[in-house]
């Protein structure tokens, strides 16, 4: 039987950590899941499973009806006897909590902002949705809780001046320490390639670290890449982003990957598949010099500079939507909004009206 390949793998082991939390939690936690898993994707499961792992957590930390009980015998009939006031209790909980940090016995201080906790709202409101629909309880009390309003933010991105001066500093290494220095000219190549890449498709840091060698069409100038949920589909890159990946693959080419790790594009110092992580890390290096005055730049902020440059070349949304791998268009207006609303304002400027003379004359004063 061939090796997985990189997205089966990930999928494997997303749905053995699954089955893992599902043994923490109560046994009609494994029939949800079941029931959802033709419907959502494997990291969506995922996340429901640690949201649900915490609420239960929190009822057997703060709920006195629940003291002392161990969170996988807790019944459906418990459940049923949950109140919207409990659950507006772990809303207020999430805003801030602690949890375990090592096995050491150390702790970390959990702070969620609105979409965080809209998130684990979400995931309570499907379990009890699921609950209720088949009459495991006599009522879905998660309907009760507002969700927390979610405020709009402006869209961070890098301007023309500052993308240039990002792949410059990746290329030249100017501004960077001695030791960053080092390992820039070791990377140099590959570094370059990921932020052309970013800039030039608006691909998520999850597709990029996964694709491989054998995705790349170069007479094209486009590649295989695996979206959220699992959907493939191509993108195209201009010549500009060809040139950084031909160069790279020069290099690529000449490195011989552990065992594992042969089909990947992208490789880790260690001559492994490079992680997410690592490419975060190389995205904040580099463009907390191009744009020093911009915090917490970010793939995700680079992925919002193509869309937004799309955006005003073509003004289609639907496009960007489609590029950008959005299911839903209302999520890329979201975003996008307030570039319509100042493509408007700069489009009302270039109206000019006639300037019309006052005619009138003043009647001479009589003497």
């Amino acid at each position: 039987m061939p090796a997985p390949d990189y997205h089966q793998s990930i999928e494997i082991s997303r749905n053995r950590r699954i089955r893992e939390l599902q043994a923490e939690l109560p046994d009609v936690c494994a029939d949800f899941f079941s029931a959802i898993s033709q419907t959502t994707s494997s990291l969506t499961r995922l996340a429901y499973a640690y949201d649900l792992r915490l609420f239960f957590q929190y009822l057997c930390a703060e709920q006195p009806q629940f003291a002392d009980t161990d969170m996988r015998l807790i019944t459906t009939e418990q459940i049923g006897q949950i109140t919207a006031r409990q659950l507006r209790g772990f809303q207020d909980y999430l805003t801030q909590y602690i949890k375990p940090a090592d096995d050491e016995g150390g702790e970390l201080i959990v702070n969620n902002h609105e979409l965080g906790i809209m998130r684990k709202l979400c995931a309570l409101r499907s379990f009890f949705e699921y609950l209720f629909k088949n009459e495991l309880i006599p009522g879905n009390v998660a309907t009760l809780v507002p969700l927390p309003k979610r405020h709009s933010k402006p869209i961070l991105y890098l301007e023309p001046n500052e993308v240039e001066r990002l792949l410059t500093i990746a290329d030249q290494g100017e501004g960077l320490s001695k030791h960053q220095q080092s390992y820039q000219k070791m990377t140099r190549k590959r570094d370059v390639a990921i932020l052309s890449l970013f800039l030039g498709t608006g691909i998520r840091v999850s597709e990029l670290v996964g694709i491989d060698l054998e995705d790349l069409d170069f007479t094209m100038n486009g590649f295989l890449v695996t979206r959220k949920g699992g959907n493939q589909t191509i993108l195209y890159f201009p010549e500009s982003v060809a040139d950084a990946l031909k160069a790279y693959l020069q290099e690529r080419m000449a490195i011989e990957p552990l065992p594992g790790h042969e089909k990947a594009l992208f490789l880790s110092m260690q001559r492994r598949r490079i992680t997410q992580r690592a490419v975060e890390n190389l995205v904040k290096k580099y463009a907390s010099l191009a744009a020093p005055l911009k915090k917490k730049i970010s793939p995700h902020k680079l992925r919002s500079t193509f869309g937004t440059s799309l955006y005003r070349e073509t003004g289609d949304i639907y496009l960007v939507a489609d590029v950008l791998g959005h299911a839903d268009v209302n999520t890329t207006k979201r975003h996008y909004a307030s570039m319509s609303d100042q493509r408007k304002r700069e489009a009302v400027k270039s109206v000019v009206l006639p300037v019309i003379e006052n005619e009138s004359k003043e009647e001479p004063e009589e003497s």
